[in-house]
């Protein structure tokens, strides 16, 4: 039997990605084109198709040897049905996503949201090659987060598991409201807006920072004060730091993982982030729980999502 392959499609608001993965995770062929929302769901899908026809079509593979293709979108899903219940970037609400790509394409159709299928690409064949039990961390504009047990994503009970950005980890004293309404989230203060929140709130209060002087302040920006010995950033890095390694450790409590991922723009800030974050994690999560897991940055970037979503055939 000639050698399967497996497409996964990263769907965005303005660039649709699809790539070609073998049956090992391994990233062959890449290829982007326009979402076109403006234009509306049918031509969306039908560019989604345009495309994966598109790759296979440039690929050293035939048409027979697709063996499915999955996608990962940034909203809420409905994995089970293969709905996408509403994706704000790209305009979809309650959209049967599934049925209609497998009417067209005539191949398996799998969906999942775009955190899960970056956990899964670096579960797969990225950082976290290898390990059966993992937890991925996205920190972006917002604190994405994927849960690997067994090699597959854990979904739970209404396929929303893995909100890792929202769980609850700053006291009331210092909380402040989410964007999905509740107080004290990780999201508040380890995101990257988080960060620049932080460091604007510094810079309001008259603290001494050379942030003072960024006419537009970004989380490198703080991560680069910080690294230069700036206390005012190195204190707003010590507490994003100090949040997620906490957050870890509740998670670590409930699924003892082997590995925790981190990736997205805010793990670019590499030792000064990392080293804070094991420091505090190896002090709030009891020794047997610690043994023997690691904290690591993610290694495929922008790929992930891609890999994750061919993924979603084999290890879902």
């Amino acid at each position: 039997m000639s050698e399967q392959i497996y497409v996964g499609v990263d769907l965005g608001g303005t660039a649709i990605k699809v790539g070609i993965c073998n049956q090992s995770g391994q990233l062959i062929q890449t290829y982007e084109g326009p979402t076109e929302t403006e234009k509306g769901v049918d031509v969306v899908i039908g560019n989604i198709e345009k495309y994966v026809r598109h790759i296979v079509d440039q690929s050293p593979y035939s048409w027979d040897q697709l063996a499915g293709v999955g996608a990962g979108v940034a909203g809420f899903t409905n994995v089970r049905e293969g709905i996408i219940i509403f994706a704000p970037n790209v305009g979809f609400r309650d959209v049967p996503i599934r049925a209609i790509l497998e009417e067209k394409i005539g191949k398996p159709i799998k969906i999942d949201n775009d955190a899960n299928v970056a956990a899964l690409g670096e579960a797969w064949s990225g950082a976290g090659r290898g390990v059966d039990n993992c937890v991925c961390y996205t920190l972006g504009t917002g604190v994405g987060g994927g849960i690997i047990i067994n090699g597959k994503i854990y979904q739970g009970f209404s396929g929303l598991a893995g909100e890792l950005g929202h769980i609850s980890v700053v006291p009331d004293l210092e909380a402040i409201q989410c964007g999905c309404g509740k107080m004290g989230c990780l999201e508040t203060v380890s995101s990257a807006t988080g960060i620049i929140r932080m460091a604007k709130d510094a810079v309001e209060r008259g603290d001494r920072t050379s942030l003072a002087l960024e006419t537009k302040i970004a989380a490198k920006e703080v991560f680069d004060a910080a690294k230069a010995g700036d206390e005012v950033a190195l204190r707003i890095v010590k507490r994003a730091a100090f949040y997620l390694g906490k957050a870890m450790a509740a998670v670590a409590a409930t699924l003892n993982p082997e590995v925790f991922i981190v990736g997205g723009g805010v793990s670019k800030a590499g030792d000064i982030l990392f080293n804070e974050v094991r420091e505090v994690f190896a002090k709030l999560t009891p020794e047997p729980l610690q043994k023997g897991v690691s904290i690591i940055p993610a290694q495929l970037g922008n790929d992930a999502g891609v890999v994750g979503a061919a993924g979603l055939l084999l290890r879902s």
